[in-house]
């Protein structure tokens, strides 16, 4: 059985940045986007139709509560992404498929 810590490569606790509307944002290498962003301190990077904050709701990947735009693509859902060395993150007022 495989922990979740191990790292067949041995690359535990690299660090990388990543940039944030702007702000550099450290990280750890393997962390998700909104590892990243939880460990920072950031708990809702994007707004809902009605102006409500959001975050990470699942974790898992299914809902849209944590979508952000990474490298200039919108609707990355920040739990199933891991983040990478010189990714650029942009919060979201809100999704692109909410019509309301």
């Amino acid at each position: 059985m495989r922990l979740v810590d191990d790292d067949p490569a041995g690359r535990r606790d690299v660090p990388l940045r990543i940039t944030v509307d702007g702000e550099p944002v450290a990280g750890i290498t393997g962390q998700t986007i909104a590892g990243v962003l939880l460990a920072s301190g950031h708990r809702a990077w994007r707004t809902g139709p009605s102006g409500a904050p959001r975050g990470v709701f699942c974790g898992i990947g299914v809902c849209f509560d944590c979508l952000v735009t990474v490298n200039g693509v919108r609707d990355v859902r920040a739990c199933a992404r891991r983040a990478h060395e010189g990714d650029t993150v942009t919060t979201q007022s809100r999704a692109q498929g909410d019509l309301r």
